[in-house]
């Protein structure tokens, strides 16, 4: 089976056209959400705490990282959850039952981020300070 080269080749060249457009795109994102989601700047801030305090810790690289990555992660669940709430917002400005429960549903993704992030801060400074 022959493969054509030209198209390989193409792909690239595409891929990085796009990256500057796309990273735009996702400062505009961030941008608008420290702006305008107080819930977001809250947990920015707490993920720049906790960097600090990651960095302050006596740790093994992996368990700063775990550490590092459940904040980034609850930082992701709340963009999502921002999104949700503006697409519910486009297209049910009125109330309506599904349109609640989606908000909701996202409220709760934001929660349970909170809690594994909660969690896996307990269990890696658990385990530091009990060795």
């Amino acid at each position: 089976m022959k493969t054509s080269q030209g198209s390989k080749s193409s792909i690239i060249p595409q891929a990085i056209r796009r990256l500057g457009p796309a990273t735009q795109a996702s400062f505009k994102g961030l941008s608008y959400a420290w702006r305008n989601e107080a819930a977001f700047r809250h947990e920015a801030l707490l993920l720049v705490v906790g960097i600090a305090v990651t960095l302050w810790l006596d740790a093994p690289w992996a368990a700063r990282a775990a550490l590092i990555a459940s904040l980034l992660l609850v930082l992701a669940v709340e963009l999502l959850n921002s999104a949700i709430e503006a697409i519910v917002d486009l297209v049910s400005p009125g109330y309506h039952e599904l349109a609640g429960r989606a908000k909701d549903l996202g409220s709760a993704a934001v929660l349970v981020a909170l809690v594994l992030a909660g969690g896996t801060w307990l269990a890696v400074l658990g385990w530091l300070f009990m060795h």
